[in-house]
């Protein structure tokens, strides 16, 4: 008699953690190519999530990337991860022209109860994409970054966590009377990442 194996797609809390944290390794390279904030010449380009992704060849930038994303993924397995923001700044006055927000939301029944979830891969995959895509296109919706400008990655996390001594206390870094798009979100079904970049209101605008 034939006999068929099903397996179901179970989403365990490291397994959430690992996805996320990859995803902001991913989101903060793209961010970076398409905001223009490193030269074009200094991304290499690679497949994920069925995409043509780039990734940073500067070592610095690498080491950075590299380095936050282990430290989110030992935070959002820990449940103390609430947001990160990915801030790009001018070189020249420090001034804040983008704020990319990443909120997240713990299913805390994971951490209480020790419970898995499910949710299938290619789901998840669809919905980073969708992210992926709108963070490509993003020169079609955001005022052009016409001076050089540099970058800092914002965490927020519960008042009682561990901070490791390279990462220090910081304001918020917000911009004044933002311009606000919302991206899609993706759920893990144990972590929910919504999306939203604010930029500097063009004075042009308001004319």
């Amino acid at each position: 008699m034939a006999s068929r194996t099903v397996a179901k797609d179970i989403i365990t809390l490291r397994g959430s953690a690992a996805i996320v944290s990859e995803f902001f390794g991913y989101a903060a390279n793209s961010i970076l190519y398409n905001r223009g904030v490193y030269p074009e010449e200094s991304f290499a380009k690679v497949k994920k999530y069925g995409l043509p992704m780039l990734l940073t060849q500067d070592e610095g930038v690498k080491s950075f990337i590299t380095n936050l994303t282990a430290q989110l993924s030992e935070w959002l397995e820990a449940g103390k991860l609430q947001r990160v923001v990915m801030v790009i700044m001018s070189k020249a006055t420090n001034e804040v022209l983008e704020r990319w927000n990443f909120s997240i939301e713990t299913d805390s029944d994971v951490f209480e109860k020790g419970v898995s979830r499910e949710k299938s891969d290619r789901e998840i995959m669809r919905e980073i994409q969708a992210i992926m895509r709108q963070i490509a296109s993003s020169i079609t919706y955001l005022p052009c970054l016409d001076e050089p400008c540099v970058f800092d990655v914002l965490a927020y996390t519960d008042m009682d966590v561990a901070v490791p001594f390279t990462w220090i206390e910081s304001d918020p870094k917000l911009i004044a009377n933002p311009q606000m798009v919302k991206l899609h979100s993706f759920d893990t079904k144990i972590h929910k990442v919504d999306t939203l970049v604010s930029y500097k209101n063009d004075e042009w605008d308001e004319q």
